[in-house]
């Protein structure tokens, strides 16, 4: 006997066959959601992001960027933003021009605030309490545009020091940002300069999940030398892939002064397993790593090695990209998913400063050490600097670098290190991780500075503790 289901019947019948074919909470309709460790729009589409960083903030004026980015095949672009404490904040108007620039051009826009970058160890890197402040300020802008928009929280928001309180904050932002009405997939990003080396984010990712009332959290992971290998690499996203939390490398090069990440691994693994990738960055990059760039000069006809690579090359942007379903409305996932001169007075030189993994099984000891400074780059009234550490013929537990500048040379921004300075005599102590060496044993550290004309590298000391 044929069944007449009514009109209301046949309705929710068809609500019930997408909720359960995509595996996503019907509440999650207005825009994006995650289910079972995957991100998907507002159409029940899988999607995964292919995109790169644009540094708005620094260049505001640079608005044909969003068209030339997607022109070069990319689904989305994480936008550099600021709050105000460190650089000029990006209002509400503003943000709502970003947005629509996103949206012109057929790109889901990822918003970060970067004023939390390496909080507890960069001078004037603002909490991720205070970021949510300001997404709070300009809500309006955020405000029905769900479908197109994803929340990034706050860029790196610790360096390599006290980031213990990391997952607290996190979630208490999160909680923070749906009490006041944010209802958009939020990412958050891992400690350590991002990298978390510490695995302080790997280690917490489900509790911090299920903070969020909607259970709809992206975690992002920096990949830079910290991820210098397939095997760490491959181990550190299919944690979160094996325990079906959502992940993405929301910032990667293919170099840095810390190391030399396996851009390739990152790329292949990410297409292969439907994990979605963000480079850094499109231009403007400076302080040393003007490599960076992917085009020179904000030029998308003067594609830098970088940009090749990442646009142009296997399981690059071009060959894997698929348009966000909520502009194309027929858009598949893909088939694969899953089996530069000093840059101005306001922007940083890099996203992500140099930092180490620790050492696996620190050796004990108490012995001497030895120090070499050298000036690995220098550009007008500025350079960057790098400090070897070397322990003598028996292990040491912790190292005291100094030393005293001659040219009234300033150090402005420093990593894997705590500097203290009176007037030109420095003081560089070692980190938690990086102070116990093994006979013969090296570490080192970096820091970016100010200089005239004259810039001598100093006499260095190492005391060994």
């Amino acid at each position: 006997m044929k069944k007449i289901l009514s009109v209301a019947g046949a309705a929710l019948l068809t609500v019930l066959t997408a909720v359960f074919a995509f595996g996503q909470p019907a509440h999650a309709a207005a825009g994006f959601s995650v289910s079972n460790g995957k991100l998907y729009d507002a159409n029940g589409t899988e999607f995964i992001m292919r995109g790169v960083s644009h540094a708005h903030t620094w260049y505001p004026q640079q608005t044909s960027s969003f068209a030339n980015i997607k022109a070069l095949g990319a689904n989305s672009v994480r936008v550099v933003l600021a709050s105000g404490d460190r650089w000029t904040k990006n209002d509400a108007a503003d943000v709502a021009n970003v947005i629509s620039l996103c949206k012109a051009n057929k790109l889901i826009c990822v918003l970060e605030v970067h004023d939390t970058t390496g909080y507890g160890e960069q001078s004037g890197a603002i909490t991720l309490d205070k970021a949510v402040t300001y997404w709070l300020s300009i809500a309006s802008a955020l405000q029905g545009q769900e479908k197109y928009v994803i929340v990034n929280i706050g860029n790196e928001p610790y360096g390599n020091q006290g980031y213990g309180t990391w997952a607290t904050d996190t979630a208490n932002a999160i909680k923070r940002l749906r009490a006041g009405g944010i209802t958009h997939t939020i990412m958050v990003d891992g400690p350590n300069w991002g990298q978390d080396w510490s695995f302080t984010m790997r280690d917490n990712a489900s509790t911090v999940f299920n903070a969020d009332p909607q259970k709809n959290t992206v975690f992002s992971i920096h990949m830079y030398g910290v991820f210098d290998t397939a095997a760490e690499i491959t181990d550190y996203l299919g944690r979160f892939r094996t325990a079906k939390l959502p992940i993405v490398v929301g910032e990667f090069g293919n170099m840095h002064s810390d190391g030399d990440p396996d851009e390739d691994t990152i790329m292949s693994y990410s297409q292969a397993n439907g994990i979605g990738y963000l480079g850094w960055s499109w231009s403007g990059n400076g302080g040393g790593v003007e490599y960076l760039d992917m085009v020179t000069n904000f030029n998308p006809s003067q594609l830098s090695s970088w940009g090749q690579r990442i646009f142009n090359g296997a399981n690059g942007i071009k060959q894997t990209a698929r348009e966000a379903s909520v502009y194309s409305g027929s858009t598949p996932p893909p088939t694969t998913a899953p089996p530069t001169t000093a840059p101005p007075t306001t922007a940083p030189p890099t996203t992500a400063p140099p930092t180490t993994a620790p050492p696996t099984s620190p050796p004990p000891g108490n012995g001497g050490c030895t120090a070499r400074y050298t000036i690995t780059n220098s550009w007008q009234g500025g350079f960057q600097a790098e400090v070897s550490v070397t322990a003598g013929s028996s292990a040491i537990n912790g190292w005291t670098v100094r030393w005293t500048y001659a040219n009234g040379q300033t150090v402005s921004q420093f990593w894997s290190v705590t500097i203290t300075n009176s007037g030109s005599a420095y003081t560089a102590r070692n980190v938690d991780y990086n102070g116990r060496l093994g006979a013969g044993a090296s570490t080192s550290f970096g820091f970016l500075g100010s200089a005239g004309s004259t810039n001598t590298a100093p006499a260095v000391t190492c005391t060994a503790s």
